[in-house]
């Protein structure tokens, strides 16, 4: 049985899909890093870092250059902000379910590419999806998490070990573990990505098809259960 305080919570709002995605967030960075051109397209601030440092030197083309993935992750935040309602209330399924979906869609298509093919397409597809995968799961079961990127991680586990300890707060330390969780997944993510790229380069990428297909049938579980009410609901954070 789950434990209760879990059961008040969507699927999309649980400990547990954030580690999924975390683990597909690890697997994307180290995948582009690795094999696809030696860049990291979860977050974007090294492109403006770098956007910055070429408008400085006058390096125009550069400038420009980097626009393409800040834009491609623009977009994504565009459209996961902008489409939920309508998906919901006229496919009677939630947004977070068909992004996943797409996500796979997207993950097939990068895995079944060329090895010839442009790096760009795949750092500005994962762009894509990884702005609008941030901007859907904003809180695990009421914890502010990000899924792409562990800098936030990274900076709430140190902090809360801080406050666990001197103030000997169990909350604190409760939080401090599920960060801490997410850090070590997104790790473990890398680790797949480093050890699977070797051997099967581009196609390395149609593993993450097996955590996010699991995630796909838990969501399209719950959106066939789900009456109006809680489809109609929207995730903590949104």
């Amino acid at each position: 049985m789950e434990p209760q305080q879990n059961r008040d919570y969507l699927a999309c709002e649980k400990l547990s899909t954030f580690q999924i995605l975390m683990f597909a967030g690890g697997f994307f960075g180290a995948f582009t890093y690795s094999i696809r051109g030696g860049v990291f397209c979860n977050a974007q601030t090294a492109n403006f870092v770098l956007s910055a440092i070429a408008l400085g030197n006058g390096q125009w083309g550069r400038f420009f250059y980097y626009l393409i993935p800040m834009s491609a992750y623009f977009l994504g935040a565009f459209i996961s902000e902008s489409v939920p309602n309508y998906i919901r209330f006229h496919l009677h399924i939630r947004w977070d379910t068909l992004l996943i979906l797409l996500e796979m869609a997207a993950v097939l298509f990068l895995g079944l590419l060329p090895e010839t093919a442009p790096y760009q397409i795949s750092q500005i597809t994962i762009n894509l999806i990884a702005s609008m995968q941030y901007n859907t799961f904003r809180q695990a079961q009421r914890i502010p998490m990000a899924t792409t990127f562990c800098t936030n991680h990274l900076r709430q586990t140190g902090a809360l070990a801080s406050r666990a300890i001197r103030h000997h707060d169990r909350e604190a330390a409760r939080r401090m573990v599920s960060h801490f969780r997410m850090l070590l997944s997104f790790v473990l993510g890398g680790v797949a990505a480093a050890v699977l790229c070797r051997y099967f380069l581009g196609k390395a990428l149609l593993f993450t098809l097996l955590p996010l297909g699991y995630l796909l049938a838990k969501f399209l579980l719950e959106d066939i259960r789900a009456g109006k009410d809680l489809l109609a609901r929207k995730p903590a954070g949104h």
